[in-house]
């Protein structure tokens, strides 16, 4: 990995210091909003206690049944447990994942600055410090936030990694790759999509060694948390056992058609008959039956997939979603603030892919695949989307800073360059951004 000690220049670190404590603020006032609320009945439900079990040697078990559960990934439940030692368990745990958020900030003008130079990270910086789809997660006892700073560190080893393949560097990328996979399942696509940008951009014969490198290391980080899943359930599980469930609540009369469509219900899995057997049992019922469903309702299935993916993109449903965030403890006001600055950065961080050269646009492209690909097969939501949100905040850095230059540039006197440590027009090599 290449080392740029420019990181010592004072402006960026001051300027640094101003955005994280910014967005340190805003997560403070979040979480004071929250002090001492009870849980409410989603997901957290699960992180919390699961978390709590673990502070007293109890290992993933179903809360209710008392049996084995893999309902989630573990490493969001490991990470909140050390504070979970407290007399109040939901208290350490919102701060974890708000101290999560707070190094989200610190990262994310990390890989903008990788891309651009100061200016775009400190762009970067301040959009993911003040943008409520990356600040809203932090404080929830859920697996964004640790998704999310998964996510942009990923992205600042593969920007490396993927321009000049180096064994350390594809090692170090595939254990990312794997621990963002024990957050959020469907971030094991990390592997094979940065394996196809490694071969795209050098072809299979150089990139061969570090894609299975990566491969091989993001393997043996997962390997412990599959085979202990495959000793304790009566199916094979490797990741999870939800996917059974979301693909039953999409996959059913009650969002495959009216204002519902492209969502998520929780209705059509609470009015499932019951089923014998352990977690894994269940959810591969469930997956059969959804598959069944899909296959019954084949002529829909377009019409849903596109409202799936405009759900993704807050063009259709949007209060419906409202209400399913505000049911997970995300207030209405900054959802709905969330939804309108998505609007406006979502256009620029399109405009700024546009000034991304070379292996940088293959690099951040690779989170919004598996955004995308998520909507198809599951469902359109503002937690599904969690991992594309670093990439708007840097893309859309991208583009203001490069627009900030270009107006600039026009002015006479007025230095081309975009200041310390940037790429002018006509300077910049294949992995740099055109400002």
């Amino acid at each position: 990995m290449r080392l740029n000690i420019s990181w010592l220049n004072l402006s960026w670190r001051r300027g640094l210091i101003v955005v994280v404590a910014l967005g340190a603020v805003i997560r403070c006032v979040s979480l004071a909003l929250k002090w001492n609320r009870e849980l409410l009945l989603n997901d957290s439900i699960w992180y919390s206690y699961t978390a709590t079990d673990l502070t007293q040697g109890v290992w993933f078990r179903n809360i209710l049944s008392g049996g084995p559960s893999a309902e989630h990934p573990p490493l969001t439940t490991i990470i909140i447990t050390p504070l979970s030692f407290l007399s109040d368990p939901v208290v350490g745990q919102r701060i974890t994942t708000a101290l999560l958020g707070i190094i989200s900030v610190i990262l994310i003008a990390f890989v903008g600055r990788r891309i651009g130079g100061d200016r775009v990270g400190l762009v970067a910086g301040l959009l993911a410090a003040v943008y409520p789809n990356v600040w809203l997660s932090d404080g929830l006892v859920m697996s964004e936030s640790l998704a999310i700073l998964l996510v942009s560190s990923f992205l600042l080893a593969a920007l490396e990694l993927v321009p000049r393949p180096q064994l350390p560097l594809a090692i170090a990328t595939g254990v990312l790759t794997a621990l963002a996979a024990l957050t959020r399942s469907e971030l094991l696509l990390l592997v094979p999509l940065t394996v196809a940008a490694l071969w795209h951009h050098h072809g299979i014969r150089r990139a061969w060694k570090p894609a299975v490198a990566l491969a091989v290391a993001a393997g043996i980080v997962l390997l412990p948390w599959f085979a202990y899943n495959v000793s304790r359930f009566e199916r094979t599980v490797l990741l999870t056992t939800n996917d059974g469930t979301t693909l039953y609540g999409a996959n059913c009369d009650d969002v495959y058609s009216g204002w519902n469509m492209g969502a998520w219900s929780v209705f059509c899995v609470l009015e499932a008959a019951p089923v014998e057997g352990d977690d894994s049992v269940r959810s591969a019922e469930q997956r059969r039956l959804a598959i069944q469903y899909v296959g019954d309702h084949i002529e829909r299935v377009p019409l849903v997939v596109t409202a799936r993916v405009a759900r993704t993109l807050d063009l259709f449903g949007v209060r419906d979603m409202v209400n399913g965030d505000v049911g997970e403890e995300r207030p209405r006001a900054g959802v709905w603030a969330g939804i309108f600055m998505f609007w406006v950065l979502a256009p620029l961080a399109a405009l700024g892919f546009r000034r991304l050269r070379g292996s940088d646009r293959l690099v951040l492209l690779i989170p919004l695949v598996i955004v995308a690909v998520t909507a198809v097969l599951f469902y359109g939501g503002h937690r599904l989307r969690s991992p594309a949100e670093p990439v708007l905040c840097v893309a859309a850095a991208v583009f203001l800073v490069g627009w900030s230059t270009d107006r600039r540039s026009h002015h006479p006197g007025d230095p081309l360059g975009a200041g310390s440590g940037e790429t002018a027009v006509g300077e910049a090599d294949d992995d740099r951004v055109v400002v």
